[in-house]
């Protein structure tokens, strides 16, 4: 089967990117959001995303210019998937959303489609059934920043038919990615499984007052010359993401200090507005180009 057609559940600042990026490559997509709201924010992000493609990928006006016309937007979830070859989910990590939506999915896409979800937190195995045909459903997990920080992780369930495995593995690489196979289903991936500890411990940090963020971000690259802090980070991914990742965490748990650091995360930067670097401001503040303005 060639992949030419493809569909991108959820236009927010991942999806967005994922979205644009296999545009850019050379396939036709299709971006896919609930209402007329979020398409024009969307759109927001792909004209944002043209600038920082120009800058950073070196990327010309003509190629731009195809990019956008090979990029369409959509809030009718049927006709969004009805010719797709392939469709890329990246809805809120709730779980019974994404049941919902893929039950609604394999219901209107085609029968040769392969159906991937980019979830962070959460097993692909937990609502594979929901496609209707989970041996053509598996994992394709992002980085944010997919134009520089390309590795994708590519993770089938044990249901997982391992032809769509490698089917994947290719799509991934003809859109530009640098692809990792999964020899089997883990929580979290390898690169969550290893980020996710991190952003934890510097939370509680916080939340326990025993440094600011910028202090814990300061002592993390100094020590390991790492080129971004846990803070930092959480601007990346967008502080609304964080949030409610560890609002659903703290729900699980009961633990103390998680609960401490949403309510830190709501009062002092969501609720004032400061939800991470795509708005210019979360634990820092950016200039117009992006870069972290960091006040010692």
């Amino acid at each position: 089967m060639t992949i030419k057609q493809v569909t991108v559940l959820g236009a927010g600042v991942l999806g967005a990117q994922i979205a644009f990026q296999a545009a850019y490559a050379g396939f036709e997509v299709v971006s896919y959001d609930i209402n007329d709201d979020a398409l024009a924010a969307a759109a927001k992000r792909f004209e944002s995303l043209q600038g920082v493609y120009q800058k950073e990928v070196g990327a010309t006006a003509d190629q731009l210019s195809q990019t956008m016309d090979r990029l369409s937007q959509s809030s009718d979830l049927d006709s969004a998937v009805s010719a797709a070859d392939l469709i890329i989910e990246a809805v809120p990590e709730n779980l019974d959303l994404k049941k919902q939506i893929w039950a609604q999915v394999g219901a209107a896409a085609p029968d040769h489609t392969i159906f991937l979800t980019n979830t962070s937190t959460l097993l692909p195995s937990s609502f594979a059934e929901s496609t209707g045909a989970p041996e053509r459903f598996l994992a394709l997990h992002f980085a944010n920043n997919i134009w520089v920080q390309n590795i994708v992780e590519v993770m089938g369930t044990a249901q997982t038919d391992t032809k769509y495995v490698t089917m994947t593995e290719q799509f991934a690489k003809d859109m530009g990615m640098d692809p990792v196979v999964l020899q089997k289903e883990q929580p979290r991936y390898i690169m969550n499984s290893l980020l996710v500890p991190l952003l934890d411990a510097a939370s509680q940090l916080y939340a326990n007052e025993v440094a600011d963020p910028k202090q814990i971000d300061k002592v993390w690259k100094k020590a390991t010359h790492a080129p971004k802090g846990p803070f930092e980070i959480m601007d990346i991914v967008g502080l609304r993401t964080v949030y409610a990742i560890h609002s659903a965490n703290a729900e699980r748990t009961g633990n103390e200090l998680e609960k401490q650091f949403i309510q830190k995360l709501k009062a002092d930067y969501l609720d004032q507005g400061r939800t991470g670097k795509e708005s210019g401001k979360g634990f820092y503040n950016y200039d117009d180009a992006g870069n972290t303005i960091i006040d010692e």
